[in-house]
């Protein structure tokens, strides 16, 4: 069946009262609008659905999340596993959120699963821990993480308190497809539920729980922090505000001061527009409010908390952004210190770090002896290889990935964000107990470990064509092999569509340079782009720098020239 097909079909099955029938009315005769919302089904992929709202198959709506819960619940029925163990679930600010998750929850009630449900928006990493302390079966969330406001999602979790991989997707992706979006799905009242027990509540408790576990982490004694540190925090409107400013509050910290227009939440992320940290665009009311109470260190999570970003002062009396290269390096090398001070390390400690992440942080992971394993990109792999870890002899240390995510502890088997802020609070309130900056810091280690300079760039190609251009330029480089780019011959090239080293086959290219830098390119498995990372170590900065300078010109101009 074509997309214009499919149009019509929606137009004729849904109801008359329905708003998504009145929706795809109003577009009648735009072909190019109704091929985009028709000329494919979102994809059950990256751990569940993301994608924009609205009516159509390749959107997220009522019929496409009823049946992906129909067919998760399809799953966790036939996979002989007891149902009264329970499916949490929680949800973020945004559009839907919280009509998709009564939905969901509804749905499985229906099928006769217990439903563990959050009664307003909390942050992604506590929904994984919640899992992991009720041993339920798994869960879902309601978000779209850092996307724009006109997105939303549906991220799935198992047993484990990560994101499904392998097996447990491919076997509820065969459930959902077997259904029709206009079958019937089994569905329980929401009071009906909750009057039978089949759907429980969660509040206080829960959330009191996981704020122990968050500062559990903790690394030092009050004796050691500074506490008076200024520092701004912002949620960017989402679901860390309240959790930070707790923390913040039972932590001791006297100056930590929340961006009051972005404290509550807003899904029109009014003040924001694109509600991602890693953009610095994020942090302009952070750093207007930092340079009124002299802020040290600006903090940013994203919508659902798992992301968080850091902004540093800098001697012009402005703030420098660090990438998750960066903070992650910083997070490993003040752990790994701390713990090694007080003889808490390890002493088969492992960190997982992506493919396309940097390698200053392997490189401080080696000096202290902690061994680094590497996964494909998403915490569902990085997370997926604790286990394996932990069957080798190893115990679990860090986590994390160039796009300002951590792991920092084995509790939350996703980003969580909000630990990471806590521990970069600490680290900031530490150097300046020892009379430094986290500027400081991080350059005494370049000094140490060599300067790793790296960039980062995303070609945004949106809709069918952009797609199909995608798809092209991936098929030119892993045909081509270029044998130089510029004035970088190239080494070797590690094609991992078919697997390697035992890592999992997935769309990645990494071209390694004969003077030791490499760069990666992927498409994005949740936006319409295909990015590529950049990496270079020399004992110069200015050098390091100049190098990743010119092996992205190089590249873009090979990029530019594919139609």
């Amino acid at each position: 069946m074509g997309y214009m097909e499919r149009y019509k079909e929606w137009i004729e099955r849904l109801p008359e009262e329905d708003p998504m029938r009145e929706e795809l009315i109003a577009i009648e005769g735009n072909d190019a609008e109704i091929k985009d919302r028709f000329y494919k089904e979102i994809e059950f992929g990256t751990a569940g659905l993301r994608g924009i709202c609205g009516a159509g198959t390749n959107r997220m709506n009522t019929l496409t999340v009823g049946r992906a819960t129909q067919g998760i619940a399809n799953y966790i029925l036939s996979s002989g596993e007891n149902p009264a163990r329970g499916f949490a679930i929680a949800y973020d600010c945004r559009y839907h959120s919280q009509e998709f998750a009564a939905l969901a929850a509804e749905i499985l009630a229906g099928n006769g699963i217990k439903v563990y449900l959050f009664p307003s928006l909390r942050p992604t990493p506590e929904l994984s821990f919640t899992i992991r302390s009720f041993a339920a079966l798994g869960g879902i969330n309601l978000t779209a993480s850092h996307n724009p406001k006109e997105y939303n999602g549906y991220k799935v979790y198992w047993m484990d308190g990560a994101q499904i991989s392998g097996e447990v997707s491919d076997g509820m992706l065969k459930e959902i497809l077997a259904l029709d979006l206009f079958d019937d799905f089994k569905r329980m009242p929401m009071q009906d539920a909750l009057d039978e027990r089949k759907v429980r509540m969660l509040g206080e408790e829960m959330d009191l729980a996981y704020l122990d576990y968050v500062m559990s982490m903790r690394q030092r004694e009050d004796e050691e922090l500074d506490l008076t540190i200024p520092i701004v925090y912002t949620p960017l409107n989402g679901a860390g505000s309240i959790p930070m400013q707790q923390l913040a509050a039972e932590l001791g910290y006297e100056n930590f001061v929340i961006v009051p227009e972005q404290k509550d939440p807003d899904p029109e992320f009014t003040t924001v527009g694109y509600p991602n940290p890693e953009d610095p665009k994020a942090f302009a009311l952070a750093e207007e409010l930092g340079r009124k109470v002299g802020a040290e260190v600006l903090i940013a999570t994203d919508p659902d908390s798992d992301r968080m970003a850091v902004e540093i002062a800098d001697e012009k009396g402005g703030y420098t952004p660090l990438n998750g290269n960066q903070t992650g390096a910083l997070l490993i090398a003040y752990m790994a210190q701390s713990m090694k001070e007080k003889g808490t390390l390890p002493e088969n400690a492992a960190m997982i770090k992506s493919i396309v992440t940097g390698n200053f942080g392997r490189a401080i992971c080696e000096h202290y002896g902690i061994k680094v394993f590497e996964a494909l990109t998403g915490f569902k792999n990085i997370c997926g290889v604790i286990p394996k870890a932990e069957e080798l002899g190893y115990t679990y240390f860090f986590g994390y990935e160039e796009s300002i995510g951590c792991a920092p502890g084995e509790e939350v088997r996703d980003k969580d964000g909000i630990c990471a802020a806590m521990l970069i609070m600490e680290m900031a309130a530490w150097c300046r107990k020892n009379g430094r900056s986290v500027k400081d810091y991080l350059d005494s280690l370049y000094r140490k470990f060599g300067y790793y300079v790296e960039d980062q760039v995303s070609f945004v190609l949106s809709g069918v064509e952009g797609a199909k251009r995608i798809g092209r330029i991936m098929d030119v480089f892993r045909g081509k092999k270029p044998e130089a780019f510029g004035r970088f011959q190239v080494d070797k090239c590690i094609d991992y569509l078919h697997g390697y080293d035992g890592i999992p086959a997935s769309n990645v290219l990494i071209f390694y340079m004969k003077d030791g830098c490499w760069f990666a390119m992927r498409p994005s498995g949740t936006e319409p782009k295909i990015k590529f990372y950049y990496y270079a170590k020399d004992t110069d900065r200015d050098e390091a720098a100049a190098q990743v300078r010119d092996m992205r010109a190089a590249v873009d101009q090979l990029v530019e020239s594919i139609e």
